[in-house]
């Protein structure tokens, strides 16, 4: 199964956090305080690899503290989308849906601990239409207007018709009917039938499958809906995959003082930091595969009571333990046994490390000497071995998140989801740079969500992958893929300039001498062509002659003082790409009448390139390729955009028309929106499920911005 997106709702400081859409790398951006690891901390609970219990005093939201615990099976805190995968079709099969609506399961988890599901292709039909239930009456109502009744049906007969009429005035109020509404239809025509009717009548057998059509639509509106039936709960949630979490918290020491361990992991009274320092600890043990104790009491000068003999010596003949030959002799064969067992453990930690860690041929020693339990570390440019904690930050995170993924995975690492809480907070910028490289590699076969406060953890290029968390003016956490402007409070413009921070990393990174700067209006722009120029990369259709990074600049002014600190470092002017729509042309205008007056042909705009007035970057893709993922965000229009666009108009100005004549609100980041799924959607399908016309025009457009 692989996560799609999920929600938070009624945990911690969130209130409902909305559905955060999750790639193979995701980042929560934030400021301290803002709410990012409640966020994490109830997904790892839909399905924690190890411990992650549900805390009552902890994890339920304090304004609703008393209605939840008086109810808990009532609230869910965590809500997840998944694809099946090789799944879905055992659960079709327990299902009785078809494959194609049982790919997709939302699961649920509720503070009592339970779990709910449903499948979000499948409408669960509970109610009918007006409309139907009028047309199965009329038709059964002709029917009987045609029969002949007998002698002594006239009664009946009109009886009959009354009823019927009746039902159908009753139906023009429009309003759907439940099963409990069939049921009574049925009865109150059958009413009118005699209780012994004669057996030649040719009105009751109409009448009666009248009747029995509306038992047939009851039945369907009365069935166990497909999550409900018997299995199909146990098979989701047993292919769930496992939820991994690590913070910083957790990092090892080089040096541990068992006895304190031996405490500490008895202990349930444990605060935050100390309960993710104890489960690290408990995760490296089960690694060694011996105990704090265990440790204890194999290097121990002394043996228990039951492995000593013991001596008789005294005035009084008083027990004493004193060891002989072969009390030293088990003695000395227990230390050789911890000793022989922590070096293979180090033996296995090194090879495992090395082959998932492989920026580095780091060799690991564990070490017992007395009451202390050490980890030693060496490699090839630092032979000489040190402790843990001397050596960098970096190492201790990333052995000790290791351990912890290692472990409480239990071997099916490509099912689990990791959830990082502030990785490589302490690290260099350049070291997090790595790290972030070393999320892109662990993605393809673990998903990640992590959390971060810092720009250098999030992708230039991949910014889609990034969300914003930040909290309202309650006091609740909330998160959005909406990555600019502030949201009104201090709180919220501190969330706003972390996330500013990435994006203006992203548009740096657009400045760097081997990169080839492209200056678009909006990240929308910026989705759009970074999706095109992927594509033709992997399809060898260009070969640009250095990489093409798409900034977005937003307005004029901004464009301008971009353009000038670009222009200190090259002699020409980056390219400017602009939307033929007023906004793009008037920017345009004013950016060749000012910076770009001895260069315009730099500022190249897309209604020439694709020879359309008013064309945007959006009028490089097929029309109704955008107008189905378009239908898909806007699902209640009665009429879909895909049924209606022209392939020969701007697409932006007949979205506009299209949702004024349906009624609908768009968002005011719609066109990002739009421009996410479009991306994510040609990146799956490829080049070749686009026409060659379309491919050979972004090839021009391309040939001009690299010319």
């Amino acid at each position: 199964m692989r996560l799609v997106q999920f929600q938070v709702r009624d945990f911690r400081s969130v209130d409902t956090s909305g559905w955060m859409t999750v790639d193979d790398v995701t980042a929560l951006i934030g400021v301290n305080e803002s709410g990012k690891t409640n966020l994490l901390l109830p997904l790892w609970k839909l399905n924690p690899a190890r411990e992650g219990e549900i805390e009552p005093t902890s994890d339920y939201p304090k304004p609703k503290f008393g209605e939840i615990r008086a109810d808990p099976g009532a609230y869910w805190f965590i809500e997840a989308e998944f694809v099946l995968g090789p799944v879905a079709e055992r659960v079709a099969g327990l299902s009785g849906l078809p494959l194609t609506d049982a790919s997709l399961v939302r699961v649920r988890r509720f503070h009592d601990g339970h779990y709910d599901l449903y499948f979000p292709e499948h409408a669960v039909i509970t109610t009918m239409p007006a409309t139907d239930l009028a047309a199965i009456l009329g038709r059964s109502r002709a029917l009987i207007d045609e029969v002949m009744p007998l002698r002594d049906e006239g009664a009946v007969y009109n009886a009959v018709l009354a009823e019927i009429d009746a039902i159908m005035r009753e139906l023009h109020d429009g309003d759907a009917r439940e099963a409990g509404a069939l049921a009574d239809m049925r009865d109150r025509i059958m009413a009118a039938l005699p209780p012994e009717p004669d057996e030649k009548s040719a009105l009751v057998p109409l009448v009666r499958d009248l009747a029995a059509a509306l038992v047939r639509e009851q039945s369907r509106l009365e069935a166990v809906p497909p999550h409900g039936r018997e299995g199909v709960r146990a098979a989701v949630v047993k292919a769930l995959p496992k939820f991994v979490y690590y913070s910083n918290y957790g990092n090892l020491d080089s040096e541990i003082y068992l006895p304190h361990v031996v405490e500490n992991l008895e202990r349930e009274d444990l605060g935050t930091k100390e309960a993710a320092k104890a489960r690290t600890l408990r995760v490296l043990f089960g690694f060694v595969r011996l105990s704090a104790q265990e440790i204890l009491d194999l290097g121990s000068d002394v043996l228990k009571p039951s492995q000593a003999e013991p001596k008789r010596s005294g005035w009084f003949g008083r027990s004493q333990k004193q060891p002989d030959e072969k009390d030293l002799e088990k003695i000395a064969e227990q230390k050789r046994t911890r000793s022989i067992l922590l070096q293979s453990a180090g033996t296995d930690l090194t090879r495992s490390f090395k082959d998932w860690w492989q920026q580095g041929d780091y060799r690991f020693r564990f070490e017992a000497d007395g009451n202390f339990f050490r980890i030693w570390v060496s490699d090839s440019r630092r032979p000489a071995e040190v402790e843990l904690e001397n050596r960098s930050t970096g190492l201790q995170w990333f052995l000790s998140f290791y351990l912890v993924f290692l472990v409480e995975s239990k071997g099916a690492h490509r099912d689990a989801v990791l959830l990082l809480d502030e990785p490589g907070v302490s690290l260099h910028p350049l070291a997090q740079r790595d790290l972030s490289a070393f999320f892109e590699q662990l993605g393809r076969t673990n998903q990640i969500i992590y959390t971060s406060h810092s720009p250098f953890l999030v992708e230039a290029d991949r910014l889609d992958r990034a969300r914003k968390v930040y909290v309202t003016g309650d006091g609740t956490t909330k998160v959005t893929a909406h990555l600019g402007g502030a949201e009104g409070t201090d709180t919220q413009r501190g969330a706003a300039y972390a996330v500013q921070s990435a994006l203006n990393l992203s548009v740096a990174e657009g400045m760097m001498p081997e990169c080839l700067p492209v200056l678009v209006r909006g990240r929308a722009d910026q989705h759009y062509l970074t999706a095109i120029k992927t594509l033709l990369l992997g399809a060898g259709r260009i070969t640009p002659k250095r990489e093409i990074v798409f900034a977005p600049a937003g307005g004029t002014r901004t464009a301008h003082i971009i353009a000038e600190i670009l222009t200190g470092r090259e002699d020409a002017l980056p390219r400017v790409l602009l939307d033929g729509d007023a906004e793009g042309v008037a920017m345009g205008d004013a950016l060749r009448a000012d910076i770009y007056r001895d260069l315009p042909g730099r500022v190249l705009d897309v209604a020439a390139l694709v020879g359309m007035d008013g064309a945007t970057v959006e009028d490089l893709f097929p029309r109704r390729f955008l107008a189905e993922e378009m239908d898909r965000i806007e699902r209640t229009a009665e009429l879909r955009l895909f049924d209606i666009v022209k392939p020969d108009r701007p697409f932006v100005a007949q979205v506009d028309a299209w949702a004024a004549e349906q009624g609908l609100k768009l968002a005011s980041e719609w066109r990002e929106d739009l421009a996410l799924r479009a991306k994510r959607r040609a990146l799956q399908i490829g080049v070749a499920a686009f026409d060659g016309d379309m491919a050979a025009c972004w090839v021009a457009v391309f040939a001009q911005l690299d010319g």
